[in-house]
């Protein structure tokens, strides 16, 4: 089994912070925020549902299975740019209690949102966009007052959910999906399971999820324990992270040929999306036809972004934790979505010639030795390898303050003659390797096929750490200035696909 070494989610599904369990004081409260994250992971089957084109499904079937909901939507159409709310509701009131029981719920009945996202397809219909709205955020619920954005459906249901969202991203919201955390889990299930990478232990007695550093396929139930779990340092934050990155796996055997090509396969995928989704009428009329116009999307044709934070630890008035958007970073990157503009830069996909040769003009998207993967993304290890006391605890705190994750104890290595400091990283790791390697300047770097995670071997000379600045892609959708937990660059369904 790997050790406790750390790695990106740029590869891996599931590599982003990890920290502490974090524990409720009182039973209460922590069931109540188990029946909570169920939604989280609920809402992931409709964004995969929006990546599949399928042809062959008739009209009236699609009528049928799903159910309508009044949103207050404004219908643009079945051509052209829109924008969707997805929704994610914890609805348990029709659950057994044997099921109740296997996903470690509470007997409370009723109906909770917690997961918002915004969906936009592009006007062409050939790019999808999810922007991941955190549950703590701050914002004016209309006509309630101030209050966390998850709030407005409990207050209002989905008509004032999405006059929320709409007054807070100043879009103009065409659709809405309402997705409840079966579906999820009947999602899974119809693909055969989702692979996942953790670089770390995770170990929640919440979810009863507990996997040790590596790769797994994971069924529905534990998928969706995955999914939503909170044990990790930034806890919903993390969370989201995992959100996309499944998404992403999920959407990758959507629309694999396995998936498509088997009409028994494709049927079960669709029928347990369909009967837990409700959708707004108009969406609920035209759905075939929008869906049959993804025929030719891909993975990297999907990106995913997460609203940017300028206080993660904020303090609301009504003695409430919730988190607070940079007003200008948020206010820009809504803007480049409302005018079409992809947030990561186009894949260096060959055009093809009337020859069939790809065309000349076909660029990489960044130079090969561009910083790609920021240091709130990468978990290290650090090992020392000098006889100097203390030098591995301290090389921590600083990879700590310099923004990279060092969830493990600093070790030492059986040598102890290290004249420079080396990070190793496995095969496939370079992108994040360089981060680490341009935060220690002077570190020699090693790609070894036997570690598992990016490792740092502290040497006698080249152990000052420095902090390093990754800029986005061009077009990606940045902060205007650096804040403490400001969004990561926009990724790629593609890059977030576990890798090994």
């Amino acid at each position: 089994m790997p050790g406790d070494d750390g790695e990106d989610s740029g590869v891996r599904v599931g590599g982003d912070g990890y920290g502490g369990v974090r524990l409720t004081a009182q039973r209460a409260r922590q069931r109540r925020s188990n029946l909570r994250s169920l939604v989280i992971s609920g809402s992931l089957s409709g964004v995969v549902l929006i990546g599949s084109g399928v042809t062959w499904l008739a009209q009236n079937y699609v009528f049928n299975q799903i159910e309508s909901v009044e949103a207050g939507t404004s219908d643009a159409g079945s051509r052209g740019a829109m924008n969707i709310l997805l929704v994610g509701v914890d609805r348990r009131d029709n659950l057994s209690r044997r099921q109740q029981n296997q996903l470690h719920l509470g007997r409370d009945v009723g109906e909770r949102t917690d997961t918002m996202m915004v969906i936009h397809l592009s006007e062409d219909h050939s790019k999808v966009t999810v922007v991941s709205l955190p549950r703590d955020t701050w914002t004016t619920v209309p006509g309630k007052g101030e209050h966390k954005i998850n709030s407005a459906y409990q207050f209002g249901g989905a008509k004032l959910a999405v006059k929320t969202v709409e007054q807070a991203t100043g879009l103009r919201i065409n659709h809405y999906i309402e997705v409840n955390v079966l579906g999820f889990i009947g999602v899974v299930e119809s693909l055969g399971g989702v692979t996942v990478c953790t670089p770390v232990t995770i170990d929640d007695p919440k979810t009863k999820l507990n996997l040790q550093p590596g790769t797994y396929t994971l069924d529905g139930v534990n998928a969706l324990a995955y999914a939503r779990t909170r044990a990790t340092a930034r806890s919903d934050l993390d969370r989201i992270d995992r959100q996309q990155q499944v998404i992403s796996a999920l959407l990758n055997k959507a629309l694999s040929g396995g998936t498509l090509a088997n009409p028994i396969r494709l049927k079960g995928f669709l029928d347990s999306t369909f009967r837990t989704i409700k959708v707004d009428p108009d969406l609920q009329k035209n759905l075939l036809g929008m869906i049959n116009q993804f025929k030719a999307v891909s993975t990297d044709d999907v990106s995913f972004a997460t609203v940017p934070l300028s206080d993660v630890n904020y303090r609301a008035p009504t003695g409430e934790s919730a988190v607070l958007w940079d007003k200008a970073a948020a206010r820009d990157l809504f803007r480049r979505i409302d005018a079409d503009q992809p947030l990561v830069k186009p894949s260096a996909k060959a055009s093809a010639s009337p020859s069939g040769s790809p065309a000349a003009s076909a660029t990489p998207t960044t130079s090969p030795t561009a910083l790609t993967i920021p240091p709130g993304r990468i978990s290290v290890k650090v090992l020392n390898g000098t006889s100097v006391t203390g030098l591995g605890a301290t090389t921590k705190a600083r990879l700590v303050e310099a923004g990279f994750m060092v969830p493990s104890t600093p070790g030492n290595t059986a040598r102890r003659d290290f004249a420079t400091t080396v990070i190793r990283y496995p095969p496939g790791r370079a992108d994040s390797a360089r981060t680490v390697a341009a935060a220690i300047p002077g570190a020699e770097l090693r790609e070894q096929a036997d570690v598992t995670g990016i490792e740092v071997v502290v040497g006698q000379q080249n152990h000052d750490v420095k902090k390093v600045t990754v800029t986005a892609p061009e077009g990606s959708a940045t902060p205007a200035a650096p804040t403490p937990q400001a969004t990561p660059t926009a990724r790629t369904a593609t890059q977030n696909i576990c890798k090994g």
